[in-house]
Order: C-alpha cells, then sequence, then structure tokens
C-alpha cells in the first residue's frame, strides 16, 4: 500500500471539497481530494445544473406565447424531449469538466475512489479496482455533500429528484409532494411543457420559509400555469395501481384522492453522513449533520467539515464560501469568511423569488421596530416593455439598516446579488438612497 503526505486533504469532490481543495492549493498548500463517483457532486449531476438545463429549455418553450404581443410570429411551436435531455446532459458534462479542470490548474491531486478517515491524520482512499493507499494530512475536510430525503419508499413509480433526471420519456401526469424549493421548481418545468401537475404540500403555503408574499405570489403564478395546488394537505399513502400512482391525502379531516403516472418526492435534503467513520473517529454529529465551529471545525482537532453535510441551509453557493474560508483560515489570512446570515437564497421558477438576510417575520421575532418597502414590477418600464409580468421588491431595515430582501419577479437571482452585497457590507439607507441605477433597466426595481 502506497502513501502520500498532504497539507490537506478533501473528502467529497462537491462544491465545499472543490472549493477548499482548490482554494488552498492556490495559498500553497500541497492538497488531495478524493471522490468516490462523481466530480462535481450533486450539484453538477442532479442538483442545480441539470435542473436549471431544464428550466432554461422550458422557460423557452412557454415564452414562445408572449411573442405575439410583440409583434413577433412564430408558426406553431413544439419541443422534442430527447433534445431537452441531450442539453441538459451536455451543461452537465461541461460542468464537471470545469470542476475537473479546475483542480487540475490549481495542481491538486486528485483520487477517485471511497475515502474513510481511519485516524485524525489519515485517510485511506480505496480506488474502483480494489487498491488501497494511505493519504497522510496536516489537516483532513469532510465534504459528504446530501441525499434526498424520502419520507416514502421510492420506487419505478415514486420518484426522488435524482431518479426523475433518469427518465427517458416525459411523465404524463406527477404528483408533486412537497411545495419548498425542489418542488415548485419542477412543477414549474413539467408545466410549462405541459404536463399535468398537482403539488401537495403539508405546511398551509408554497415555499413556506420565505416570505409569505412570496409563497402567495408564487401560488398564483402557479396555478396560472396550470399547476394544482393542495397545501395544508397531509399525504397519508402512496400505492402502485397498474399504470400509475394513487396518492391519498388528508386536509381538514377531508380525504382525498389523486392519481398520476408517477409521485415525485420533494420533501428536501439530508446530510449524508456514513456512520462508520462517525463513529470510529469520535465525531460529533446528529441527524441534522457533523457539528461544526464557525472555522468549520469539528471536536476532533484537524478534522473540518464543510456544505451539506453539516446541516443548515444546503446550497451549493454556500458550500463553496465555507470552503474558502476554510482554507483562507487555515493556509492564508483569515480574510475570507462565511457568514451565515448573508447567504442568499434562491428559487429558479418562473417568474422565480430570491431573498438575502431575514424575512419580515424573522426580523420582528428578534423583537425588532422595522421599517418595510416594498417597490412593484408594474412601475418598472423594462418589466412592463419585455412582458416581464408581475413581481416585487421588499426592503426590511431596521436601524436604517437593511437586514433582509425578498425580490419575486422576473431577473430576480442576478438582482439579488446587489443586496447580498448590500447586506454583508452592512450598508444602511442612506448609503442605498445615494446609489445612481442605470434608466431604463429592470434593476430600478431597487430603487429606494
Amino acid at each position: 500500500m502506497s502513501e502520500e503526505i498532504f497539507d490537506l486533504v478533501v473528502i467529497g469532490g462537491g462544491p465545499g471539497g472543490h472549493a477548499a481543495a482548490a482554494e488552498a492549493a492556490r495559498h500553497g498548500a500541497r492538497v488531495g481530494i478524493v471522490e468516490k463517483e462523481l466530480w462535481g457532486g450533486t450539484c453538477t449531476h442532479r442538483g442545480c445544473v441539470p435542473t436549471k438545463a431544464l428550466l432554461a429549455c422550458s422557460g423557452h418553450y412557454a415564452a414562445l406565447k408572449k411573442l405575439s404581443r410583440l409583434g413577433v410570429a412564430t408558426g406553431t411551436a413544439a419541443y422534442d424531449f430527447a433534445a431537452i435531455c441531450r442539453h441538459r446532459d451536455q451543461t452537465v458534462r461541461i460542468a464537471a469538466l470545469g470542476v475537473e479542470k479546475s483542480l487540475q490548474e490549481a495542481r491538486v491531486v486528485q483520487k477517485t475512489g471511497e475515502g474513510k478517515i481511519t485516524s485524525p491524520g489519515e485517510v485511506l482512499c480505496t480506488a474502483p479496482n480494489g487498491g488501497t493507499e494511505s493519504l497522510r494530512a496536516r489537516h483532513i475536510a469532510i465534504a459528504w455533500g446530501s441525499e434526498p430525503a424520502a419520507i416514502f419508499p421510492p420506487s419505478a413509480r415514486v420518484l426522488t429528484s435524482d431518479t426523475f433526471l433518469r427518465l427517458a420519456a416525459l411523465p404524463k401526469s406527477m404528483v408533486i409532494i412537497g411545495g419548498s424549493v425542489i418542488g415548485v421548481e419542477f412543477a414549474t418545468f413539467l408545466a410549462e411543457l405541459g404536463i399535468p401537475v398537482r403539488i401537495v404540500e403539508i405546511l398551509p403555503a408554497l415555499l413556506p420559509y420565505e416570505e409569505p408574499e412570496a409563497g402567495a405570489f408564487l401560488q398564483k403564478e402557479m396555478t396560472r400555469l396550470g399547476v394544482e395546488v393542495h397545501t395544508a394537505t397531509k399525504v397519508a399513502a402512496l400505492r402502485e395501481d397498474g399504470e400509475g400512482i394513487r396518492v391519498e391525502a388528508v386536509k381538514d379531516g377531508q380525504h382525498y384522492e389523486f392519481r398520476a403516472e408517477y409521485a415525485l418526492l420533494c420533501t428536501g435534503r439530508r446530510p449524508r453522513l456514513d456512520e462508520e467513520t462517525l463513529a470510529g473517529t469520535g465525531i460529533r454529529h446528529d441527524r441534522r449533520g457533523i457539528a461544526v465551529t464557525a472555522g468549520q471545525e469539528t471536536n476532533i482537532p484537524g478534522i473540518y467539515a464543510v456544505g451539506d453535510v453539516t446541516g443548515g441551509i444546503m446550497l451549493a453557493h454556500r458550500a463553496m464560501q465555507q470552503g474558502r474560508a476554510l482554507a483562507s483560515r487555515l493556509f492564508g489570512d483569515g480574510a475570507v469568511v462565511c457568514r451565515e446570515d448573508a447567504v442568499p437564497a434562491v428559487t429558479y421558477t418562473h417568474p422565480p423569488i430570491a431573498r438575502i438576510g431575514l424575512t419580515e417575520g424573522q426580523a420582528r421575532e428578534k423583537g425588532w421596530d422595522v421599517e418595510i418597502v416594498r417597490n412593484d414590477y408594474g412601475a418598472n418600464i423594462m418589466a412592463r416593455a419585455e412582458l416581464a409580468g408581475q413581481g416585487f421588491a421588499k426592503f426590511i431595515f431596521q436601524a436604517n439598516q437593511l437586514v433582509g430582501a425578498t425580490i419575486a419577479g422576473a431577473g430576480a437571482p442576478d438582482l439579488i446579488a446587489a443586496l447580498t452585497l448590500a447586506v454583508t457590507a452592512g450598508v444602511d439607507r442612506r448609503t442605498l438612497q445615494s446609489w445612481i441605477l442605470p434608466h431604463p433597466t429592470l434593476s430600478e426595481i431597487l430603487r429606494l
């Protein structure tokens, strides 16, 4: 068995592990990274990248219906699902190759295989052919990622977000269980292609952890798209029945039955935990993930964790920032940090929803006397000229400082970036009022 010595060994090649490894190497550290299966992790292969590629296709198809209002004749529009899948798969391949290339350019030593921590300073890498290699390191970073949290056993008719992406043909109909981010994004894709969709959400609103106005806005848009939404409804059972699935649900004591070709479980994700490794090393954890300090360190000196495996809000950009911050702390000047209160969240529906910082409810729970400012898309000339539809931007100020904002409408994922900088930098209202925005642009929705 061979042995190599590193400053840092990272287990997991997803967004968090990739960022930690590449950034540490750029600081001059000798870095090794072990990935069991797919470079880029869930985000690249089963999450962010393939779903956004699908939504790009359905969004362009749905947008064709509006072109006649702009004087553009398109004739009879059609889509080709096989071509949509090819676009999705090509996008994934490019993203995965980009991850590998960036690691190579940073001179990170890549190992394909299963990495197991055998002691605080050693990782055993088992290659696909069964060969083993000992990787010794001053520091070890765990980046195991996450997996779907299925409340019912998946099957041929009961899909997870992972298995949905393997379908060779579009479903004839779908019941989506869960009305949070993953559920409404898949509902958007299917509905825009004309597939009958129902969403069943146990909580009283879609996007239950966002601003209530955003959830209500999205439900209205989903309904307009043809999606049948059932909130405050609990799924009691799933029963396969011949060519489809029967979903038995309960709301206010009333029993309902929904039928579809498939059911799609979109009930969130959970940290992927290697219980054997955790038990053997004594790393503190629970079902919510590995416990870490603000510096990403576990209770075992020299062992760290980044990304979804630490629980909390499971977003690729949060994982990346945790990885960069860890590398900066271990091998740089520590200037790069990851602030949990400054992680933007985006829902890529059509129209999309984006938020930074606190919701109004969260701010008031702190006992703050907040001031709310709201701008509507209807007053924005570019939104009207481009038929961008309805939407709003909501700003939450406490003591004249921006502590949260939500944008619901076209361009929200890009518009939220400026407000993320404002929240991170602690920008006050006076500074934002001095911000000159170009006219006419959609960005004027941010004017205070």
